[in-house]
């Protein structure tokens, strides 16, 4: 049998759900605190949620309008298959319980889905937030995805985050135990941040009780702060040549917890938006790649720190 050098969760939800399981992306209606003046305002430097929203993701829709757009965009391209309401937009936590709570339970009562991915910040989860997607998690699949970006405060001050690494540990540490799967995202390649910064901050980051990992390389997106930035002193950034950033993969996934469902190592904003790196390559070619540097390097997920090599035949 053919596997992965690493902890695929494609195959973790196959086999969760017995079967192919696709993430329709919400917008809730929700905002930031570093949007609407509680800790800043014109949100993170490096967003524009324009550029990764499907057209069906609308707040402008109820979010069954949406979710039912979503799944006759993909019921063409795959027969049967189950979904999950992802919460994408904004921070989707960042809300009275009742907002919250009615949100959700429009999402679950539509047919075939499954349950909630809810992408939030750290910093927008109190313990009652918890108490309730605990609550769900008794009924149904239930993962929070926290944006952590990069465990340096330094970076993170100076992409507009108004939150701390700590947060997000802490945010972490309260989530865990609560039957609730716990997602971490990560840019790689923002201002400030150098090769061995990114490295800890990843292997600290999967040393936390998480489940999920997704990664992704900075992208510079028109509409936005760091765009401007970019664009009148480039030599501020370092944005990685897709073959260098290959290897940094390699060398986080052979550092890491191997328990640790790696989701996501790329991003692919429309050519409309993107600004740089333009690499010209597609999520699935991507990890063809990835794969085939995992093994020419023989290496795999958590090989540095003595995880054994994967059942199976590579």
């Amino acid at each position: 049998m053919q596997v992965k050098r690493y902890n695929d969760h494609a195959s973790f939800f196959k086999a969760l759900f017995h079967g192919r399981v696709q993430k329709l992306s919400i917008d809730g209606g929700f905002t930031c605190p570093n949007r609407d003046g509680t800790k800043g305002t014109g949100g993170c430097s490096f967003c524009n949620n324009r550029s990764f929203n499907p057209d069906y993701c609308r707040a402008a829709a109820s979010i069954a309008a949406q979710i039912e757009e979503g799944k006759a965009f993909f019921a063409a391209k795959y027969a049967g298959q189950k979904y999950l309401a992802y919460f994408q937009t904004y921070s989707n936590t960042y809300a009275s319980l009742d907002t919250l709570r009615a949100r959700y339970a429009e999402a679950l009562a539509c047919p075939g889905i499954v349950g909630l991915v809810v992408a939030t910040r750290p910093d927008t989860v109190p313990d009652a937030v918890l108490d309730l997607l605990e609550e769900l998690a008794r009924e149904h699949y239930v993962c929070v995805e926290y944006g952590v970006e990069s465990a340096n405060d330094e970076v993170l001050r100076g992409v507009n985050r108004c939150h701390t690494f700590a947060e997000s540990e802490d945010a972490i540490r309260r989530t865990a135990g609560r039957g609730i799967r716990i997602g971490a995202h990560l840019i790689f390649g923002l201002p400030g941040e150098t090769r061995e910064s990114m490295l800890a901050g990843a292997v600290r980051l999967c040393d936390l009780p998480i489940d999920v990992l997704k990664l992704h390389q900075l992208q510079i997106i028109r509409g936005t702060r760091l765009a401007e930035e970019y664009l009148a002193a480039p030599e501020r950034f370092r944005l990685y040549a897709m073959e260098e950033y290959l290897d940094f993969v390699a060398d986080v996934i052979e550092r890491i917890r191997p328990e640790v469902c790696l989701e996501r190592f790329v991003n692919q904003s429309p050519d409309e938006y993107l600004v740089a790196p333009k690499w010209g390559v597609k999520n699935f070619e991507f990890v063809a790649k990835l794969d085939r540097r995992l093994e020419e390097r023989d290496t795999w997920q958590g090989k540095l720190r003595g995880a054994p090599r994967p059942g199976g035949v590579f």
